[in-house]
């Protein structure tokens, strides 16, 4: 018996439903007499569940219930997406007694395609149990499942089975088993499987090409588009134009792009889905014109064409342009409401994103964690505490999901604003912590001087088991220079190449250099500079920067005229070098060479590049710049900051006054200057809260923390 016997039951309800209504077979005999042709042909014209049961109905009554081709029939519609009903089917599998492999490969496909992975491996388990050995239409959507959850140890194991069943070779079964490996980010064991290959069909070129792309290996994605080319008589397809595209996009390849452009144009003809990957390259490298051409010349748009030309304006600084655009589209899904908010706060437009997002509101549109994310890097950014506050109440009261990605932005902002501790509780809240929540708060508190709260939370990350990345050590190595930690840095330092195998950048540099010019080891920061692996001298301008920043601490005028010859050789017009160097020389009481820099700097044409601060008072964002006095307010500020100045400029035993007031680079405008720079001291004034005398000692330190920005000036 292919059924169990409690079967019985399962199937005398169904007569009970059914055979007591009008139903498929109300023209018929109370009996119809079918035979297995009949059925089969009844179950292939099928249009519903009601149908199919009514229909089982009579394959019990007549006994073709014991009929394999029966069964099979009756599986593969009760599995069928649309019209089918999984759970339905899967309480038919359980009373069947000795289901044939055909019925466990419909049921495994099923349960991947509806993304049930578990139940589809047990399925596969179930298989395994009962004796059957699996066939090239078994493993692909096993290992789909597998990939999907992430199971390395368990993709290996499958893989065993592959082997034994001497299937290792078939196309089919190895296509699908790079893409597993790919999904897992097992790149060689992929590599190892697409290059032992002895057949390899189109599809197999298309999924190692989307394998690397989804590892972000896009050179090795390009790699093997051209030995596609050369050694293959497969031509792309769909598949291998679109993910090829996505590497020439990251990559910024536009020669190959074009040239990919000229194989659709003259042999694979466009599709809506070639037309979005060809508009997305053009647009994200730059070539606007194109992209539109290509925009206004695609017959059907969807609404992701609409969005890559918003994106493609917006990431060029066009927002007129991708408003406009924006306004023209006829539908408007979460994502293109998301890029046009984007656009604005990449481009510091943050009162026409929340403007926009409150348009957003009105029309009905759910913003998703996206769309919050950007409005939280755009608070951050300003330092815009009270419009954060806003947006992070808006989460809570729409229920948002505060999961990592929304976590991570909550952190940053109120970091950005001063509030770490705020950034600390947001997450302890996080039900998960992964890699980027735990850099977040390092790097918020390292930001903020928490030195040691930092390389708590970095001993605590690496205890639950998260792996720092390259981002993470950033954080540590801020951590370490602002606590003046000179031998933990190294240490840091050796350990993210050795231990965590990662290749230092240039910030990691950057930070060290920081590290060791602070602690006053200008030497072993010169030596490190000319230790980093350099294509051209331009990147070393940063590490060479703060050097020369260090030598202005510590007085050094030899190696600070050394480092700036070099500098200037490189970046002549950067006004900071020259400024330092004229810092350095008035701190050596060197006054004709201070002269000379600045006369220097008037024969070149350079210019200091005005300073820009933003303070938010009462929920509204007041942006000041130097020498723009157009704030409605400024008169009073003006006032304000000459009544701050003056007891500064009449004590002669100031630290400041002995640093930076000297005659050429300080003088009574210059300390309205720099104090308008600092987005505290216009805070203070801005709530009429500041007393020159009682408030003289935090303006010195608000000067004298604003050192570098501010020296020099006229």
């Amino acid at each position: 018996m292919l059924f169990q016997h409690n079967n019985v039951g399962l199937f005398h309800f169904i007569s009970r439903q059914f055979l007591s209504k009008p139903h498929l077979f109300s023209s018929i005999s109370s009996s119809p007499r079918l035979n297995k042709t009949s059925c089969i042909q009844y179950l292939k014209n099928c249009e519903s569940m009601t149908h199919l049961k009514q229909i089982q109905t009579q394959i019990f009554r007549v006994g073709l219930h014991q009929n394999h081709d029966t069964l099979n029939k009756l599986m593969v519609f009760c599995t069928d997406p649309s019209l089918g009903n999984l759970h339905y089917a899967e309480k038919i599998f359980n009373y069947i007694q000795n289901p044939s492999l055909f019925i466990y490969n419909v049921l495994i496909k099923a349960f991947a395609k509806k993304g049930s992975f578990r139940k589809s491996i047990s399925v596969f388990g179930q298989l395994r149990k009962h004796g059957l050995w699996p066939d090239n239409f078994t493993y692909p959507y096993v290992f789909k499942a597998i990939g999907c959850l992430g199971e390395s140890w368990k993709g290996a194991k499958v893989h065993g089975f592959v082997v034994k069943t001497g299937l290792e070779f078939d196309t089919y079964v190895c296509n699908s088993l790079m893409d597993m490996y790919a999904e897992l980010g097992k790149v060689e064991n992929f590599k190892k499987l697409f290059d032992e290959m002895p057949e390899r069909d189109k599809v197999s070129w298309n999924v190692m090409i989307s394998g690397y792309v989804r590892r972000r290996r896009f050179e090795d994605a390009v790699n093997v588009f051209w030995q596609m080319r050369r050694e293959s008589n497969e031509k792309p397809d769909e598949a291998t134009v679109v993910s090829t595209l996505s590497a020439c996009t990251t990559l910024k390849n536009l020669e190959l792009g074009k040239e990919i452009h000229g194989y659709v144009a003259n042999e694979l003809g466009f599709t809506t889905v070639i037309g979005n990957a060809l508009l997305d390259m053009y647009a994200k490298c730059g070539c606007l014109s194109v992209a539109r051409q290509i925009f206004d010349e695609m017959h059907t748009k969807n609404v992701i064409c609409w969005t890559s030309m918003v994106s493609g304006y917006v990431n060029c600084g066009e927002l007129d342009e991708a408003r406009k655009l924006f306004e023209k589209s006829p539908t408007r899904d979460i994502v293109l409401w998301t890029a046009m908010i984007n656009g604005y706060v990449q481009f510091n437009c943050f009162d026409e994103a929340v403007a926009l997002f409150r348009e957003m509101q009105i029309r009905r549109v759910k913003p998703d964690k996206f769309t919050v994310v950007a409005l939280l890097t755009g608070c951050a950014q300003l330092g815009a505490l009270e419009q954060g506050k806003w947006i992070h109440g808006y989460i809570d009261e729409n229920r948002i999901s505060v999961d990592t990605v929304v976590g991570t932005s909550l952190i940053e902002m109120y970091a950005k604003c001063g509030c770490v501790e705020k950034s600390l509780d947001i997450f302890y809240e996080l039900k998960e912590k992964d890699t980027a929540s735990w850099t977040s708060i390092i790097c918020a508190l390292a930001m903020n001087g928490k030195t040691s709260k930092a390389l708590e939370l970095f001993l605590e990350m690496k205890q639950a088991g998260a792996t720092p990345d390259d981002i993470t050590f950033i954080g540590v190595l801020s951590a370490c220079g602002h606590g003046g930690l000179v031998e933990e840095g190294r240490q840091f330092f050796n350990s993210m190449t050795k231990q965590y195998e990662i290749e230092p950048k240039l910030e990691h540099y950057g930070c060290l250099i920081d590290l060791l010019g602070r602690a006053g080891k200008l030497d072993e920061a010169e030596k490190l500079i000319e230790e980093v692996p350099k294509e051209n001298s331009e990147i070393l301008v940063p590490l060479y920067g703060s050097l020369l920043s260090a030598c202005r601490i510590h007085g050094d005028v030899e190696m600070g005229e050394r480092v700036a010859e070099w500098l200037v050789k490189i970046e002549s017009s950067d006004s900071s070098i020259h400024m330092l160097l004229a810092n350095i020389y008035a701190s050596a009481d060197r006054w004709e060479d201070v002269t000379k820099v600045r006369r220097k700097m008037k024969d070149l044409g350079v210019k200091k590049v005005p300073g820009c601060s933003s303070i938010e008072v009462n929920g509204i964002v007041h942006e000041f710049v130097v020498g723009d006095p157009s704030h409605s307010e400024m008169r009073e500020i003006y006032s304000m900051l000459d009544r701050l100045a003056r007891p500064l400029l009449d004590s002669e035993e100031s630290e400041i006054e002995r640093e930076i007031l000297v005659p050429v680079c300080w003088s009574g405008p210059s300390t309205r200057v720099a104090l308008c720079n600092d987005s505290y001291v216009l805070h203070l004034i801005l709530q009429r809260k500041v007393d020159p005398l009682v408030n003289l000692m935090k303006v010195e330190k608000v000067l004298d923390s604003t050192y570098d920005m501010i020296g020099g000036l006229d």
